[in-house]
């Protein structure tokens, strides 16, 4: 059902000190339907991080390119059994609309989540599915897959794993996030396994690492397929160009499907965070992205293009805040290149994150202080100290692996003479020391959105209404 009459959209409001841009929208906004939606998802980007990180590139009175989108409304992310959600379920919530237990991926809500096994032949860890063939809930119908049956393009970029949660809820259906053997073979058009409702494929997927695509090699590929298919090739075999680093991805044309999976960053097993890409080696977000509107807006239905900066959350569960802005940053450039090439009276674009984390910016300090340094007496201006005569930085997170303490004192380790700046691997102090990662946060993320059937998106919205709003502005 299309959301708005095209009646509605020879009404016209007045406009005062608005640019052509913004007319141009406003007419498609009225129109209510888009030929193309862009998802932009900052993985764990909550509004601290969105805070922090425009200090840290344009200060207080800056602006990212997500701050010029004219819609805005809040999220709220809870998944089926829990406060706090995973990406697994978050992400399903906005591609299906339904809400899931953490750790399922695109199933209903009567789906109960199984462990994957290692191959006990070659020792490949969570290489066994073990979700239930029936009684086990049912695959939730996901938007990508109802592009595709209108006959639009769709792609699927990340700076994760091409097989981790987010990315997999756009073109995947599986009880566990883990299962990412599985999850990779419901890609392959044709294959064992392949997800039917895929049709020819999806016409983008870029991403990180390939061992869950290529054969096992005790010696290679230790962590290779135990099934022994080559994915990869199997997808070149039915017309898909392929790339592994920054050469190969510029030398793809743009007349074929493309699937790229690069290996720059394989002992972190995801594609490099932004402060350790090698920009001779490997694309940028930014670079993926622009190549996936290229390709997609060849077809002249349209196309669905999700973009996940999946590494802001790796960084922010490591309690590594300058590599979480810096990450953001280069998400932030991917939305600017998208606005850029797109033309918002027939392209929608919706940026949010899948959850928060539980950063905190506090503190008193005056305006241009140093984001990622030490809080300061916003009259002396010298480092404020907290109540143990020792400074603080203004960023600090609820939880996480950084010591608290001095081991040999069981006191707050002294700040005085550490670079909290410049030292792009410093860890933020945390209040709760965990053993394993920081965990994510369960409060409201920000929606930022612009062009085509924008205007709906407004208020404060469960996760799930997304899902509903972006086939409303499709016309679906």
């Amino acid at each position: 059902m299309k959301s708005f009459s095209h009646n509605t959209g020879r009404l016209i409001r007045p406009l005062l000190a608005i640019g052509t841009l913004a007319l141009a929208a406003s007419q498609a906004f009225a129109a209510g339907e888009a030929k193309n939606v862009i998802l932009f998802i900052g993985d764990g980007m909550g509004p601290v991080t969105v805070t922090a990180s425009r200090i840290f590139k344009y200060g207080e009175a800056g602006s990212l390119a997500m701050d010029t989108m004219p819609r805005a409304a809040r999220i709220r992310t809870f998944s089926l059994d829990a406060q706090t959600t995973d990406s697994a379920p978050s992400m399903a919530a906005y591609t299906t609309g339904v809400k899931t237990r953490n750790d399922v991926i695109a199933m209903d809500g009567n789906t109960k989540t199984f462990t994957p096994s290692t191959d006990p032949v070659t020792g490949v860890s969570s290489a066994i599915n073990n979700c239930p063939t029936t009684g086990n809930g049912a695959p939730s119908p996901i938007i990508l897959e109802q592009a595709i049956a209108k006959g639009k393009a769709t792609g699927v970029v990340t700076t994760a794993r091409l097989t981790h949660a987010t990315p997999a809820a756009t073109y995947a259906h599986v009880c566990n996030r883990d299962a990412e053997y599985e999850i990779a073979r419901q890609a392959v058009p044709g294959g064992p396994g392949s997800n039917t409702a895929l049709g020819k494929g999806v016409d983008v997927l870029l991403g990180g690492i390939s061992y869950y695509w290529r054969p096992y090699n005790a010696t290679t590929n230790p962590r290779g397929r135990p099934d022994g298919r080559d994915l990869v090739a199997e997808l070149q075999a039915k017309g898909y160009n392929a790339a592994s680093d920054l050469t190969t991805f510029n030398a793809a044309g743009t007349d074929k499907p493309l699937i790229g999976l690069f290996d720059q960053a394989l002992k972190e097993g995801q594609m490099s965070y932004e402060l350790d890409r090698d920009p001779a080696l490997e694309p940028s977000i930014a670079q993926m992205t622009t190549k996936a509107i290229d390709i997609l807006s060849k077809n002249p239905n349209g196309y669905f293009l999700m973009v996940e900066g999946g590494r802001i959350d790796h960084a922010l569960h490591g309690n590594n805040a300058k590599r979480a802005l810096a990450d953001t940053i280069a998400f932030d450039d991917a939305i600017k290149a998208a606005l850029g090439k797109v033309d918002l009276a027939n392209t929608l674009i919706v940026v949010t994150a899948d959850h928060d984390h539980t950063m905190a910016f506090n503190g008193y300090s005056p305006l241009g202080n140093d984001i990622l340094g030490k809080s300061v007496n916003i009259k002396t201006k010298k480092p404020q100290m907290a109540a143990d005569g020792k400074p603080y930085t203004t960023l600090v997170f609820g939880n996480g692996t950084t010591p608290r303490n001095d081991p040999a004192t069981g006191a707050r380790a002294d700040l005085t003479n550490v670079d909290t700046s410049g030292d792009k691997n410093y860890k933020q102090q945390v209040a709760v020391p965990l053993g394993g990662s920081e965990t994510h946060g369960g409060g409201d993320v920000m929606l930022l959105a612009t062009g085509a059937g924008s205007k709906v998106f407004k208020g404060s919205l469960d996760n799930t209404k997304v899902f509903g709003l972006m086939r409303q502005a499709f016309g679906f």
